[in-house]
């Protein structure tokens, strides 16, 4: 289980998350939902420990984490993913992972590259579901207990999409799994769904729930249900 407390983070003098308490349960997938602005980046961000300013408290079990600790138990895999590549060969993609190289052989490396079908290339040649797929394999070679998907397959196209949710499945096994989601299929199917507006979580529960409640989250699955059958004349 993990809690969170009085956790907030500005952005100047704006409030952008203001969450008096929440709790995650262990292994399971929270879809986070809300319009644009309404901070689910920021809330994504801030549990991962990348925003250095985020406020409150972060709890594992009987343990207060810090950001050092978020760093090493969280990893974020985004939907954007060509600022993360760096070095000339895939290989090397992935080794960026590896807290410690030598307790991945080169074999273990391969291996995970094979799981989602992406061959050795050089970085500046792949697409962008590619990069995805490494930045997935980074995930699953660092085997962070908790995974934040940043809606990783939003914005490719079907035959990448296919391989990445395929990845991900492996990726998530046995995770607690964040994902900010824009999609019916994906927010369906979740254990648990957070609904952000103004920074704070207004709504939490279940798809069948939730949706019998008047509120933010019944209208977004009126309206995208009729985006799904919309049609040009």
């Amino acid at each position: 289980m993990i809690e969170l407390k009085n956790f907030n983070f500005k952005y100047g003098k704006n409030q952008v998350l203001n969450i008096d308490e929440v709790k995650i349960p262990k292994n399971e997938i929270i879809a986070v939902i809300g319009k644009n602005g309404a901070g689910k980046s920021t809330f994504a961000n801030c549990l991962c420990g990348l925003k250095k300013s985020c406020k409150g408290e972060i709890i594992w079990g009987d343990n207060h984490l810090k950001r050092k600790d978020l760093l090493k138990k969280t990893y974020m895999v985004m939907q954007d993913v060509n600022h993360q590549l760096f070095t000339e060969s895939v290989l090397d993609e992935v080794l960026l992972s590896m807290d410690d190289e030598n307790i991945c052989v080169a074999e273990e490396i391969l291996t995970n590259l094979n799981l989602i079908h992406l061959k050795e290339m050089h970085p500046m040649a792949l697409s962008g579901g590619e990069k995805q797929r490494i930045s997935i394999a980074r995930a699953i070679l660092k085997d962070a207990p908790i995974i934040i998907l940043d809606e990783a397959t939003s914005s490719v196209d079907p035959e990448n999409e296919n391989l990445l949710m395929g990845a991900i499945a492996e990726l998530t096994k046995n995770k607690t799994v964040i994902m900010i989601a824009h999609r019916l299929k994906t927010v369906r199917n979740a254990d648990q769904i957070f609904v952000l507006s103004g920074g704070h979580i207004v709504q939490t529960g279940k798809h069948e729930d939730l949706i019998r409640q008047p509120g933010i989250y019944a209208d977004f699955i009126g309206i995208r249900k009729k985006a799904i059958g919309w049609k040009l004349k």
